[in-house]
């Protein structure tokens, strides 16, 4: 009878867990969350656009900082056609050199492709911000995983961006990036 109870428990445990993270946190946002208020309106062929000077920190599964790193971007758009170059500096010495392919429909829905990605992202632009979501496979000398993303990124007063974006692997947060964008000008 004991196990019966204990098994019980760790069902409902888990039950409880799986409401939580969907009614709470980072991923309980929806898109739709922030439409209205300031009347901000986040558009990725404005926002997302000429060069852009990036700096941020990734989080490993503790809350630790892991790495830092700062990254040139170039944006640029033909119609609802972008196209995204990246490069990144990492505290360690390493460079990383990726490339987004974007397309913006009428409705502000979004599909993204990456020599990196696993199929292709999909997202949306509402209001204030855009969420993004792929599965990208690691480099090798990062151990080669494919993670599940969700890229959160929330248009500033000043027309930075802050870039949140989470790394899963079988549910389990993995990694975390925090970044902010900024037209180079500006920077």
């Amino acid at each position: 009878m004991g196990t019966l109870w204990f098994l019980a428990g760790v069902v409902l445990t888990i039950a409880a867990w799986l409401v939580l993270r969907r009614f709470i946190g980072f991923g309980a946002q929806t898109p739709k969350d922030y439409v209205g208020g300031d009347g901000a309106e986040f558009d990725l062929r404005q926002h997302l656009n000429g060069p852009i000077a990036c700096e941020g920190v990734i989080y490993g599964p503790t809350g630790r900082v892991t790495s830092r790193f700062t990254a040139d971007f170039e944006a640029d758009w033909q119609g609802n056609v972008g196209r995204m170059t990246e490069r990144f500096f990492y505290e360690s010495g390493a460079i990383q050199n990726r490339e987004w392919k974007l397309e913006l429909d009428n409705n502000g829905r979004i599909r993204a492709t990456a020599p990196d990605l696993i199929g292709e992202g999909l997202g949306t632009q509402d209001g204030s911000a855009v969420r993004l979501k792929y599965r990208i496979k690691l480099p090798e000398d990062s151990g080669g995983h494919v993670l599940d993303t969700t890229d959160w990124m929330y248009l500033a007063p000043n027309g930075s961006i802050v870039n949140r974006s989470q790394f899963r692997k079988f549910g389990i947060t993995v990694a975390e990036l925090v970044a902010v964008m900024r037209p180079k000008e500006a920077a």
